[in-house]
């Protein structure tokens, strides 16, 4: 079959790992003792997930309450190389890009030679410059935000230059201007990951982020989706897709609200694309629960995304293949908000599969887009080993 008449249907489950990964030990405590999927699910005391199970996610890993005795489909899981934990990390490698190096962090904040030349840019001194929860930063310093209209600029354990400002004090194209100017300060030494815009609203109390969010990423060169795009095979980015790659490879991005929104998206694309690669991040569970430490909210999200796995399970053309993974672990019954090392759980399947397959360990992310390349007959300039042939 030509390769513009075939569809990959990429879904990456941001944070949900599936157990510490082996050299979990480099990276602390939460990470060594990391298993998002299966700690989340043993609060609830079992998730409601049957088409995951379907898929077989309890094959992996038995996850209380999901029921894979008759999976249909290849499971395994992937080992993440790159060094590092974040979400630039884990998309990158899933192309092909491995990361040899740790990007840099910042545990005590950004250094003079890039906070004040930022500051010069924004015309006004910036607050907190430390690492910190999204959200609780916005309660320390949102009020002082409001009266100066200073920039709230934070870190956190991962590679990222943050700016939270208030939608009411600091439009949000103004805030996108000023994550462009700070990305392009941030090279050489200081080449973070990401600059992540994160714009907020309400008062002392009831401060909300929004929607707006928006990461101006580091890019690694071309990369299976370079490989796609050269062949004229679309690719579509749905959700925070388009910015973790800067654009390239991306044929067309789509910002979404949240999860739901997420999957709209995706089954709107299924009903009216017939071929390319629709490729989405559903950032909820990292974002809303992963890092606010809440494993009950991560569990109710699993369970509405699988009631919407359902609804996609019933658009699959047979030629179809589905892929469901995840970038990186951020178990939220550990006592830390960052991120986990954790292996990554890989679902495949295709509706004319008719048994399950042990896809095993894999030795890195690298794999899954070696294999996207194999189905779609284009290079593969990077790293990876397809199963293409273990999934029919």
């Amino acid at each position: 079959m030509d390769a513009k008449q075939k569809r990959w249907i990429w879904i990456v489950l941001d944070s949900c790992g599936i157990g510490a990964a082996p050299d979990a030990h480099a990276y602390g405590e939460d990470d060594v003792n990391s298993n998002t999927f299966k700690h989340v699910a043993a609060v609830v005391h079992g998730l409601d997930a049957p088409n995951l199970g379907r898929l077989g996610l309890s094959r992996i890993d038995q996850i209380d309450g999901v029921d894979s005795s008759h999976a249909i489909g290849g499971y395994g899981k992937m080992q993440e190389q790159s060094s590092g934990k974040d979400t630039t990390n884990g998309h990158w490698e899933f192309v092909g890009v491995i990361l040899d190096k740790p990007m840099p962090t910042y545990p005590h904040g950004f250094p003079k030679e890039i906070i004040e030349p930022f500051e010069a840019h924004v015309g006004k001194p910036v607050l907190a410059n430390k690492p910190a929860s999204g959200t609780v930063v916005i309660e320390e310093y949102g009020d002082e935000h409001l009266r100066t209209g200073r920039p709230i600029v934070y870190t956190s354990a991962d590679s990222v230059f943050q700016i939270a400002a208030h939608e009411d004090v600091v439009p949000v194209e103004t805030l996108y201007e000023w994550c462009e100017y700070a990305r392009s300060i941030l090279t050489g030494e200081h080449a973070v990951g990401r600059v992540i815009a994160r714009p907020f609203t309400g008062s002392k109390g009831h401060f909300e982020r929004t929607d707006r969010r928006r990461d101006f990423s580091l890019t690694f060169g071309d990369t299976v989706l370079n490989s796609l795009q050269d062949s004229d095979v679309d690719v579509i980015g749905i959700g925070k897709i388009g910015d973790i790659y800067g654009g390239s490879g991306i044929t067309e991005a789509v910002h979404t609200h949240d999860n739901t929104d997420g999957m709209n998206v995706l089954m709107k694309y299924m009903d009216s694309t017939d071929s390319g690669l629709l490729y989405a991040n559903l950032v909820d569970f990292d974002s809303k629960y992963g890092h606010r430490n809440d494993p009950v909210g991560f569990a109710r999200a699993i369970e509405t995304f699988d009631a919407q796995l359902g609804e996609l399970l019933g658009k699959l053309k047979d030629t179809d293949v589905l892929c469901i993974t995840a970038d990186h672990g951020c178990d939220p019954t550990t006592p830390g908000t960052d991120h986990t090392r954790e292996f990554v759980p890989l679902l495949i399947y295709r509706p004319t599969m008719t048994q399950a397959v042990d896809l095993g360990t894999r030795g890195t992310f690298a794999d899954l887009g070696a294999t996207v390349a194999d189905y779609f007959h284009v290079r593969n300039p990077r790293a990876g080993e397809s199963f293409l042939n273990q999934i029919g």
